[in-house]
């Protein structure tokens, strides 16, 4: 990106001389600016993961696939009630099918949203809950718990960045850099996480526990990305 140079506007008296304004204790003179963009992207390891799992059941009537679907998650809640897990949601959904014109039963099915906080856990999970053979299974996707510790070292570098930059047009200009003038925050992208893998079929016998481990599920990185551009003064 090429650099923005500008001049900022000076005031003069008819005697020529500058005038002093209220907001500040010095005289008004020109300076040349050069307004530069930086970058910052650090990566951390994922400690956190969210994954999607779905029940899905028929019947002939609407009651009758409700009365299956509970059969089929009495399950799985105790599965749920672990350290480390939290539920987000559950949303249940029950409805008609339809062939053509005509009602051809109901079908019922409810969806979880899990938060896994302790990592360690998260093979045990996935496991009890294929081996409960979900309708469709996603995740995990990877989540830091708190970015903040990252976003700060993002910004360090989008600085450091920036000055490199405007270093680099001062010195093709034959100029010094001075100050910083401006600095905002820019059109960052504060999470870029590392797509997480799908868990959606196990090849094992229905009914028993898949050994999860050979997936090789391991957390992954995220990318955090900050964004800034700086204004900095010209020197001679």
């Amino acid at each position: 990106m090429a650099p923005a140079i500008r001049l900022a506007d000076t005031s003069w008296t008819e005697g020529r001389q500058p005038l002093r304004t209220a907001r500040s204790s010095g005289w008004l003179v020109d300076v040349a600016e050069v307004v530069t963009r930086g970058t910052g992207r650090v990566e951390r390891t994922a400690d956190r993961a969210e994954v999607q799992v779905n029940f899905e059941t028929v019947g002939a009537t609407r009651n009758a696939a409700v009365d299956e679907l509970t059969r089929r998650v009495a399950s799985v809640e105790p599965v749920l009630d672990r350290a480390g897990v939290e539920v987000r949601s559950r949303r249940l959904d029950v409805h008609d099918n339809w062939d053509g014109q005509r009602r051809a039963g109901s079908r019922a099915s409810q969806q979880y949203v899990l938060r896994v906080h302790d990592l360690d856990r998260l093979d045990d999970l996935l496991s009890a809950l294929v081996a409960a053979e979900p309708t469709w299974l996603n995740g995990p996707n990877w989540q830091l718990a708190t970015d903040t510790e990252a976003v700060r070292a993002a910004q360090r570098e989008a600085v450091a960045d920036a000055r490199r930059r405007a270093e680099g047009y001062a010195e093709a200009l034959g100029a010094r850099l001075g100050t910083l003038l401006k600095l905002s925050d820019g059109d960052g992208e504060p999470w870029e996480p590392s797509v997480g893998r799908s868990v959606a079929a196990y090849g094992g016998s229905v009914g028993d526990a898949p050994r999860m481990e050979e997936l090789n599920l391991e957390a992954q990185q995220i990318v955090v990305t900050v964004r800034c551009t700086a204004a900095w003064s010209l020197l001679d």
